[in-house]
């Protein structure tokens, strides 16, 4: 065993970090904020009605357009936007080795979304495959609020996010199919937290991921999504909203990937 003041301790770089990452120190400040907002949101899950899924309005979604044999083709295609900035993230994360917690897993996310929300507008009628469309989505939410508690908070703590909240969407996107509640919760009250770490400093030593960029690109995906038939519409019938909504949340991602540039190619601060 190591002791104290053991040389084999002073020689090896990885004890130190091994030892923060799993440090069970007092929570700081900002941790504590952090538990009194995840305990919100619990209780907002388990008090608040249900919302039952089959009295939830079903949008239509106005382009049904087949294209080269693809129906529906402009909502299932413009699913193609998460797969590239799910595999250029990926591609960014092998030269970095300080990317914050739950980077890896919003790409992943991005490529999962890519895939259900594909399978899910090819036959938008059949309300069980938004499961595979919501799963997705899941994995890469928990994933930026990783990011988003780990650069203004604390590593641990944007590992603790990251669990908790995959652990919550996931299962919420299941109990979606007959309660939306939960699914609402995680959705527009993790999104809160969001605005919430992005109005605070990053901590010392955070890559400086703009967070506020991120929350910029999912509001727009949601105005997308609401005019829906008025932009398609405005456009002449060229392009819907709900397709520039899926543009539009992909892109989400790139604030994210513009942090993690190789460091000789960075922007130079002026």
């Amino acid at each position: 065993m190591l002791r104290p003041n053991d040389p084999a301790q002073a020689t090896n770089p990885t004890l130190p970090s091994v030892s923060r990452r799993f440090s069970f120190a007092a929570p700081q400040l900002r941790e504590r904020y952090l538990i009194g907002a995840l305990s919100v949101l619990t209780l907002s899950v388990l008090l608040a009605p249900a919302l039952p899924a089959a009295a939830w309005h079903v949008p239509h979604f106005v382009d049904s357009r087949t294209w080269l044999g693809v129906p529906n083709a402009g909502d299932v295609l413009s699913n193609l936007a998460f797969l590239a900035m799910g595999v250029w993230g990926s591609e960014r994360l092998r030269a970095r080795h300080d990317a914050p917690v739950g980077a890896s897993w919003l790409f992943v996310g991005l490529i999962l979304t890519c895939l259900g929300s594909g399978f899910y507008h090819l036959d938008p009628d059949m309300p069980q495959r938004l499961v595979a469309d919501r799963l997705g989505m899941a994995v890469a939410f928990a994933g930026f609020l990783g990011i988003a508690a780990s650069e203004r908070i604390s590593v641990r703590a944007g590992e603790a996010v990251l669990v908790l909240m995959m652990m919550a969407g996931l299962l919420a996107a299941w109990v979606a199919r007959e309660n939306l509640t939960p699914w609402v919760v995680v959705q527009f009250g993790g999104m809160a937290l969001a605005v919430g770490l992005a109005l605070t400093r990053p901590r010392p030593g955070a890559l400086g991921v703009p967070l506020g960029g991120v929350i910029f690109f999912y509001v727009l995906a949601k105005l997308f999504e609401f005019g829906d038939a008025l932009i398609f519409e405005a456009t002449g019938h060229i392009v819907s909203g709900h397709t520039l909504k899926h543009v539009a949340a992909a892109l989400a991602a790139w604030p994210v990937i513009r942090s993690l540039a190789p460091t000789g190619s960075a922007p130079c601060p002026h």
